[in-house]
């Protein structure tokens, strides 16, 4: 008897090994505070398949019994948002005459650019509708083709309204998006951008020279709004190699729109398309911090022809009705001259804000 019991002492010392560090049942080594812990585990067993959530061990998702642990659901990505476009600013100068055919070309020019839901304003460059801007004329001649885009409109008056006492047609048709009747001008904000609205008819307004209403207003109003582009538009040119050529009365307006740092100005009047390189107030070339003119007087009405070019304009058409669309940027701009069905002149180009 003690000879066997001698050969099977080392058989149990073994088995109580084996089974006392969590390979089969539940045998516990006896040296462990908890009958068999962390410390009795062999190198190799994942403490998670015993479920230690000791110091340093966080829980896992493993089920009582299991030998994997359960992979946590990944997200479903949201969808990617889309980006919203660049608003744009579409629009001519001398538009409306009943029967002339020109303003439903261009119109026409305006239904296609806004039709994919294209974020934006139209302007208008003044003589909107001919030949006096009476509320029959912006009824029957205007409404039925520009009046299209009557809702996204922002107008600037040409001397034609006033030949109704007070551009009253032309008020009475705009309503509060042309501003208060007694001034004409105005502001707005179009993304990122500062938009003027000046009335050049200066004597309908105590003048567009230096200490007028209109002139303290608008350095008020660019000191209030220094955005990183500016843009401003009205009827009659500063500068215009056209029939009616250069006016000296908003020279005045330039020079303040100059001393803010603004980029583009837009006017009518004369009956053509001309781009100008910047330039200050005097027309003395400034690439670095001049203004950009266009003169786009191509609505529809008529066309004018070019006397000799003057000083710092870049393109000249004569013969094209059209929209100018400006695709108004964070710090920069695109200008497109659009050409309305089956005429082939266009402009375009790109620059920075000051």
């Amino acid at each position: 008897m003690a000879v066997i019991l001698k050969l099977l002492l080392p058989i149990g010392i073994a088995l109580t090994f084996l089974w006392g560090n969590g390979v089969g049942p539940d045998v516990r080594g006896a040296e462990s505070p908890d009958g068999g812990g962390s410390d009795s585990v062999p190198p190799g067993i994942d403490r998670a398949l015993q479920g230690d959530t000791g110091p340093g061990h966080p829980p896992s998702d493993v089920t009582p019994g299991s030998t994997s642990a359960t992979a946590e659901p990944s997200p479903t990505p949201g969808p990617t948002p889309t980006p919203v476009p660049d608003p744009i600013l579409v629009g001519a100068g001398d538009i409306a005459l009943c029967g002339s055919g020109g303003d439903e070309a261009t119109a026409q020019l305006l239904d296609a650019i806004f039709s994919g839901g294209a974020p934006g304003n139209v302007f208008t460059a003044g003589d909107n509708a001919y030949n006096s801007g009476t509320d029959s004329e912006f009824a029957d001649c205007y409404e039925p083709t520009w009046g299209r885009h009557k809702a996204r409109t922002k107008p600037a008056p040409g001397n034609h309204e006033y030949g109704t006492a007070s551009a009253s047609g032309y008020f009475g048709y705009f309503g509060a998006a042309a501003g208060d009747p007694s001034k004409g001008y105005y502001s707005y904000n179009l993304g990122s951008w500062h938009i003027v609205v000046v009335n050049s008819n200066c004597s309908e307004v105590d003048g567009c020279d230096a200490g007028s209403p209109q002139e303290q207003w608008l350095r008020a109003d660019l000191a209030a709004n220094p955005a990183a582009c500016t843009l401003a538009y009205w009827h009659h040119p500063r500068f215009s190699s056209g029939l009616h050529g250069s006016s000296t009365l908003t020279q005045v307006i330039w020079q303040a729109l100059y001393d803010y740092g603004a980029e583009v100005v837009i006017n009518g009047h004369d009956h053509d398309y001309e781009r100008f390189a910047p330039q200050d107030a005097n027309g003395a070339a400034d690439p670095a911090g001049g203004i950009r003119q266009f003169v786009v007087g191509t609505g529809g009405k008529s066309h004018y022809s070019f006397g000799v070019p003057i000083a710092n304009s870049e393109v000249r058409n004569g013969d094209t009705y059209g929209v100018l669309k400006m695709s108004l940027h964070s710090t920069s701009f695109d200008w497109e001259f659009v050409p309305v069905a089956g005429k082939t002149f266009t402009d375009s180009g790109s620059q920075s804000c000051h």
